[in-house]
């Protein structure tokens, strides 16, 4: 019988390990002691409000950005282009609801047919399709022009005492390969009666090492499919919610037409509608764009600004060089919601413009660096753990003790920040901690991190600068031991300057 989960930090000091450490089911409740952060993410899910989180790196910015993604409802339309006959270099636009996108899906299984082994099919129909040989009976792959047990061509006729006919059997075979069926291979129609007595077409098609047979149902689903050959989908009904575009570049963002030396030429080139790439504000369509660092997007911030108010954001070629730079792909849809991210120190280099359309559509919100030192906040340090292991997916879970350990690690770490009687919410250092003493635990054999593992993690997951204090005394004297005396004579750390390394790193 499995052990019933327990929540509270008097429970979870009685057991054996994390692994039975509750883990809550909404993703939003994973993310530790950023509680007003959580409210407002909770909000803008559930009211497609924008958000953004300030803060230093590592206090569950991208988290809480990835849990809101997984509380709103799936995508609902899939957004496709098609081949404009009169005007190439404008494809149209098409928006697929999940009906129809549903419907097609089952047109296409149902034009699929059936699937059968070459020896379950008439002979003949077997030798005109490749897969028997016509002079010794043989079943081999379509793919053999020559017969592999008689050595003789498989679409060889009877040519008397011709000396060529070897030759001309096998240019006969080459020719009759040429025909081909609409999937690639070759095909052979015939008439045969169905199941209510009526004369039907049906067609025969290789598959590879089988035979694919599709009666007139299949060839009708077919053609339904063959009227929609000229699209391409741009952004797929099932898809991730959750789009990152952190450091995204501009085609990377708003999405571009690659380039054809051959241009839209219909013989050489690629159709205009092939090359239109979507960018990351058209895939959060109905969903989450998540951009880190967003005030290093620099003057990108105002196509995201235009793309928030209009809803709909036009696909162009950006490389004025490019063949692709005269198609454009007109109010593609970007409905999504912006959680953006910055440091305290970054905030004045967001737009102000843009910063007005989150506060007039969305929240801000100060993501906390501590949570007060008190027993429920402990018991989310232990269920913080029990998330780590399930989320690494490599390293054991860790015994009471060992979280006991972290706990002291995560005071020590928020007087750092002058939070005294508090833990820090610095958690992605802290989830390295706990990565390192797994992996101490998986190189040991052990079958849980227990607090030597902490210990020894502590030690070995120390800061550089750290270790080179230790080794050599100061930064500076680490540093004169590992450059030469020419780039000595030439660092501005030796030219009158060489206390200020260690002022940075003391």
């Amino acid at each position: 019988m499995a052990k019933k989960r327990v929540t509270t930090w008097d429970e979870i000091q009685d057991l054996d390990s994390t692994a039975d450490v509750k883990i809550p089911s909404d993703p939003l409740d994973r993310v530790l002691g950023q509680e007003d952060a959580i409210k407002l993410a909770k909000i803008a899910a559930i009211q497609r409000r924008h958000l953004l989180l300030v803060g230093p790196p590592g206090t569950g910015k991208s988290m809480i950005a990835r849990a809101l993604s997984m509380n709103i409802p799936k995508p609902r339309h899939e957004i496709r282009v098609a081949k404009n006959t009169e005007n190439a270099e404008r494809p149209f636009l098409e928006i697929l609801d999940k009906d129809q996108v549903y419907d097609e899906d089952r047109i296409r299984a149902d034009s699929m047919g059936r699937l059968l082994d070459p020896h379950d099919v008439q002979q003949d129909i077997c030798e005109r399709l490749g897969y028997v040989c016509r002079q010794c009976k043989a079943y081999s792959k379509p793919s053999d022009l020559m017969c592999p047990s008689c050595g003789k061509s498989k679409m060889e006729v009877a040519h008397g005492s011709n000396p060529f006919g070897d030759l001309l059997g096998q240019l006969g075979g080459m020719l009759e390969a040429a025909v081909q069926a609409p999937q690639g291979g070759k095909s052979v129609r015939t008439t045969t009666v169905n199941s209510r007595g009526e004369q039907e077409f049906v067609l025969f098609e290789m598959a590879g090492d089988k035979i694919r047979m599709l009666d007139g149902k299949a060839q009708q689903k077919r053609s339904q499919l063959m009227n929609k050959a000229n699209q391409k989908v741009l952004v797929k009904l099932d898809r991730d919610p959750f789009v990152l575009a952190t450091g995204a570049s501009e085609t990377e963002l708003l999405g571009d037409v690659r380039h054809d030396p051959y241009g839209g030429h219909e013989k050489l080139g690629t159709p205009a509608y092939e090359r239109v790439v979507a960018g990351s504000i058209h895939e959060a369509h109905e969903g989450v764009l998540f951009v880190d660092e967003i005030s290093h997007l620099g003057s990108l911030q105002r196509y995201i600004l235009t793309a928030m108010q209009e809803k709909r954001f036009p696909i162009v070629g950006r490389n004025p060089q490019s063949a692709g730079a005269s198609v454009k792909v007109e109010n593609v849809p970007c409905d999504f919601i912006l959680v953006a991210a910055c440091n305290i120190q970054d905030l004045g280099n967001i737009l102000s413009p843009l910063r007005s359309r989150i506060i007039g559509g969305g929240y801000e919100a100060l993501v906390d660096v501590a949570m007060p030192d008190t027993p429920e906040n402990r018991a989310k340090y232990a269920q913080f753990v029990a998330q780590e292991v399930m989320i690494d997916g490599r390293i054991p879970h860790a015994t009471m003790d060992a979280v006991k350990l972290i706990i002291t690690e995560g005071r020590l770490r928020a007087r750092g920040d002058n939070q005294p009687n508090a833990l820090t919410l610095r958690l992605r250092e802290m989830g390295g901690l706990i990565r390192a003493a797994g992996d101490a635990a998986v190189m040991n054999g052990d079958a849980l991190i227990t607090d030597a593992h902490i210990r020894d993690a502590l030690r070995r997951s120390r800061p550089v600068e750290e270790q080179i204090r230790e080794k050599y005394g100061s930064y500076m004297k680490g540093m004169s031991k590992d450059i030469s005396d020419a780039q000595k004579e030439t660092s501005q750390y030796y030219l009158g300057n060489d206390h200020l390394g260690d002022q940075m790193f003391n």
